[in-house]
């Protein structure tokens, strides 16, 4: 039977990225002792009186259909937040609960795109940006960057894509670099997306974890509420990963919309998951940077542990839970030294190869195990890279 194209093309043809997490993932199947350093999942399980409240939220009934757009009283918990940390007036309806922060970022351009529309991401990318493009009809784009200047996009890269595009999607702070956008990037990419008529779909899901400077949503800048929709998550701030809940904040109009197209596809999120998704982000912010410590303090770990060495180097890493490391001086890509690393030592990392080709002869390393086993898999990582270099 024939396949849609849209269904088998999903990875362009090519390698959907996970190839080295995958062989380790059969390793530990096989019982072979790997130190997984590849995704971004917190080594702390969710908080015992989130995981009570989604009990006796369950308990008490909420297991039926939810409210398509989320319940009101998540939505405006989430509206809450976002005005709070933004300045933007914002209500329930700009607000719709997503399955994720993933099924957020292909409504999102489901909403944005027509089939056939150029949308424009940034390089490196987080693996299933371009198959979720593919997923809507979009033509994906990658914009390239640089590792000298941070992966910080420039303008002229962009301009050269944007006249011809439809939408743009941005990740700060970035996963894979650890990268927070600056101010100056920030400007610059509001300013294409107003003189271009680009719809500018920013991931923030990392909003909580920055270690240096600070996280601007663009959705504040200047004639940028009309043309953004903003993706957010429970996952990575409140260590929710898998109970898949997110959103969207976006213009009332087009979250109308949205509220449609779910009615259509996810039909919802399950009220239990939102009534524990409520009780966690009414926490605030001391809870959210308990979440966050973890990954701050192996950040200053890991800077000591490269200082001590100059064969790999490190990316600034402003935010998110990950580093991305500079192996080029091993004469090895990103993709041969992560197997060569999970081969040698049993130490699982992510080539940048699977994030685009702008990270190519680096890797990523999540910062998800507990401090002492990260600092020595850490160690071991460069002790292999000198003895590879030399």
């Amino acid at each position: 039977m024939h396949q849609s194209t849209r269904i088998t093309g999903l990875t362009g043809g090519g390698s959907d990225g996970w190839d080295v997490f995958l062989k380790a993932r059969r390793m530990i199947a096989d019982g072979i002792a790997v130190t997984e350093l590849t995704i971004g999942e917190h080594d702390i399980r969710t908080a015992a009186p989130i995981l009570q409240k989604m009990h006796a939220a369950a308990m008490s009934g909420h297991t039926g259909y939810a409210a398509v757009p989320g319940t009101d009283t998540l939505r405006d918990t989430v509206a809450a937040r976002v005005q709070a940390r933004t300045g933007v007036p914002t209500t329930r309806n700009n607000v719709v609960i997503t399955p994720g922060g993933q099924a957020a970022l292909f409504a999102a351009h489901m909403a944005a795109c027509d089939p056939g529309d150029t949308a424009l991401y940034i390089d490196p990318y987080y693996a299933t940006y371009p198959g979720t493009l593919r997923g809507v009809g979009a033509i994906p784009q990658a914009i390239k960057t640089h590792a000298a200047e941070a992966f910080q996009p420039r303008a002229e890269e962009l301009r050269a894509h944007s006249r011809n595009a439809s939408s743009l999607l941005i990740n700060t702070p970035n996963n894979p670099t650890g990268v927070v956008y600056s101010d100056a990037t920030l400007a610059m990419i509001a300013e294409t997306c107003r003189s271009d008529d680009l719809w500018l779909i920013s991931d923030e899901v990392y909003d909580t974890q920055v270690w240096e400077g600070r996280h601007l949503s663009p959705r504040a800048l200047p004639g940028m509420a009309e043309r953004t929709l903003v993706v957010g998550s429970m996952s990575k701030s409140h260590a929710m990963t898998g109970s898949r809940c997110g959103w969207i904040v976006g213009p009332e109009a087009v979250i109308a919309n949205l509220i449609t197209l779910a009615t259509h596809t996810t039909y919802g999120v399950p009220g239990f998951i939102q009534d524990a998704s409520d009780f966690a982000l009414k926490q605030g912010a001391a809870f959210e940077a308990e979440i966050a410590a973890p990954f701050q303090r192996r950040r200053a770990l890991a800077k000591q542990v490269i200082a001590r060495q100059n064969t790999v180097g490190l990316v600034p890493a402003q935010g998110a839970m990950y580093l991305m490391l500079d192996i080029r001086a091993t004469g090895m890509t990103g993709e041969a030294f992560a197997y060569d690393l999970l081969e040698t030592h049993h130490i699982a990392v992510m080539p940048g190869e699977s994030f685009g080709t702008s990270a190519a002869g680096h890797i990523r390393v999540a910062m998800t195990i507990e401090d002492r086993a990260f600092e020595q898999a850490l160690s071991k990582l460069c002790t292999h890279a000198e003895k590879r270099a030399a």
